[in-house]
């Protein structure tokens, strides 16, 4: 009798009959903890979870597909209710997708894309248009340097080789710099979305660029940017003004560097995806039909907003 009333008080509230018997449970396969938007994620969706009385299974990857793909099948053998990835790299998730297809599992992708032929493998794509970042840092580079005659000389740190974001954003930015045939892009390397790495390859452009002035940085990501930022300091130049700097993300530290000066517009990639990605496991649960995309709002901030946007930055 008790449990009837339930099922009917549940059904008058439009929620489904498995939500009187367990908390729905989540396996969400993280990346890793490569740089501080990547924490805020991660903190945004435990939250997130805890809030909305979800069960968390969540994995760090520590940016290695193959332990990724462990996780995915030990949440599939644990018969989760919703599987949720933030893919390392774009490439070879279609077994492993279609062993959760199998299982009647949907997966949420968050963050990144994959590259499927079977878009069927998942249920919805949660986050940026990574390709639309990349123009907006072009867009902006274009405008700040308009007017001159001399050739701009660019460095591009990308993002990890393969992955999503890396290859969106250096596509977009490349879009919106061809309007420009001064703007040219004169060393490229990877530096896997670290602060470390980033300042690393930094020293390296500039010692390989030794006599010939580097004008522009373009940084797939703030945390490489900032490492960046150390190198150009340590070289005896002025990030910021000898050398512009251009990153995405938006992480509160890239607003500090440009109060201080030293970095000089960042292009927002929100990290707070976490209550949409438990309203859509609820969705689905549910039964109902998630979006194909669901692509988060976002802005572009140059140097000249920081100090007024900076207290309102929450990772």
């Amino acid at each position: 009798m008790q449990r009837r009333l339930l099922l009917a008080a549940l059904a008058a509230a439009g929620l489904p009959a498995w939500a009187a018997d367990k908390k729905l449970v989540l396996g969400f396969s993280q990346i890793g903890a490569e740089s501080a938007w990547r924490t805020a994620n991660s903190t945004s969706i435990k939250q997130a979870a805890r809030d909305a009385g979800i069960e968390l299974k969540f994995a760090d990857a520590q940016q290695k597909q193959e332990n990724q793909m462990k996780a995915l099948r030990a949440f599939i053998a644990q018969k989760v209710d919703v599987i949720a990835l933030s893919p390392v790299v774009e490439t070879g998730w279609g077994t492993v997708l279609r062993e959760a297809k199998a299982a009647g599992i949907p997966v949420i992708l968050t963050d990144r894309l994959v590259k499927e032929a079977d878009e069927s493998l998942w249920a919805s794509f949660m986050g940026s248009d990574f390709v639309e970042e990349g123009r907006r840092a072009g867009r902006w580079l274009v405008d700040k340097t308009k007017g001159g005659k001399d050739e701009i000389r660019i460095v591009e740190l990308q993002g990890t080789v393969g992955a999503a974001p890396a290859l969106d954003r250096k596509k977009g930015f490349e879009e919106a710099i061809k309007a420009d045939p001064r703007l040219k892009i004169v060393r490229s390397q990877t530096a896997d979305f670290s602060r470390a790495k980033g300042k690393e390859v930094m020293e390296a452009f500039i010692k390989a660029e030794a006599g010939r002035k580097i004008h522009v940085l373009y940084a797939h990501n703030d945390d490489m940017a900032l490492g960046a930022i150390q190198a150009i300091e340590e070289a005896g130049l002025k990030p910021g003004t000898d050398i512009l700097v251009v990153s995405i993300d938006g992480v509160k530290a890239a607003f500090q560097a440009m109060v201080a000066g030293k970095l000089n517009v960042t292009v927002e990639c929100s990290p707070l995806l976490g209550p949409s990605l438990m309203q859509a496991v609820k969705d689905l649960k549910a039964g109902k039909t998630l979006p194909r995309r669901l692509i988060t709002e976002e802005g572009v901030f140059p140097s000249e907003v920081a100090a007024r946007e900076l207290p309102k930055r929450q990772y």
